[in-house]
């Protein structure tokens, strides 16, 4: 698919996507369980297949192992009832472009199945915005990490990855030392989150910029 910009190896990209018609994409949390499964299974550079034959295969220890050889590397998300953002860095040739369409056919065959529908369930291609300056990094990292709180979902069905920011001991499935490793300590990270999400809160152009 054309793209207006080039997404290059080594570069940070804010990607996002709504469910068509504004509906929500994961009206239950066993979605998002599934959308979350399908960001870490169909992230290898040797495709699997579907979810449910590399779960097949692996029963008969045949499946190929998860690869160091990533097609992305995620930096933070935030999955919410109709929209997601994620901050990714491209880490293999057309890595992301490969990852968006794995994930985006693979849920929605999986959403269409459990909810017996047919048809687009985004709405249309992944949004791709090119993270050009670490400020904007730090900034749009907040956003992300945060998105249900800029929003003010409240308790809605959401997952993001600034629990695995904050507690150590929560899985490390982010890359997210490099948001991290620019604070000197993790107090430091949490009181300009809380300072930038009330910026972002406060302020619509604020919002603007970081979607542009």
């Amino acid at each position: 698919m054309a793209r207006k910009i080039e997404l290059a190896n080594g570069s940070y990209y804010h990607i996002f996507n709504r469910g068509v018609e504004k509906r929500d994409i994961f009206p239950e949390k066993e979605d998002l369980d599934r959308f979350f499964q399908s960001m870490t299974e169909f992230n290898q550079i040797i495709p699997i297949g579907s979810i449910y034959q590399n779960h097949f295969h692996k029963n008969k220890s045949e499946a190929p192992l998860l690869k160091k050889d990533k097609l992305v590397d995620f930096v933070c998300y935030c999955l919410n009832p109709n929209h997601y953002h994620s901050i990714l860095r491209q880490a293999s040739e057309d890595g992301i472009a490969r990852f968006m369409h794995r994930l985006g056919v693979g849920f929605t065959n999986y959403f269409n199945q459990k909810y017996k529908r047919s048809g687009v369930l985004f709405q249309g291609p992944f949004k791709a915005v090119h993270v050009d300056n670490n400020e904007y990094l730090l900034h749009l990292s907040v956003y992300v990490n945060l998105n249900n709180k800029v929003h003010r979902l409240g308790n809605g069905v959401s997952k993001s990855s600034w629990e695995e920011f904050i507690e150590k001991d929560k899985m490390n499935f982010c890359e997210k030392d490099i948001i991290l490793g620019q604070f000197k300590n993790l107090r430091e990270c949490q009181k300009f989150a809380e300072t930038s999400l009330e910026w972002i809160k406060e302020n619509k152009e604020a919002k603007k910029l970081l979607m542009e």
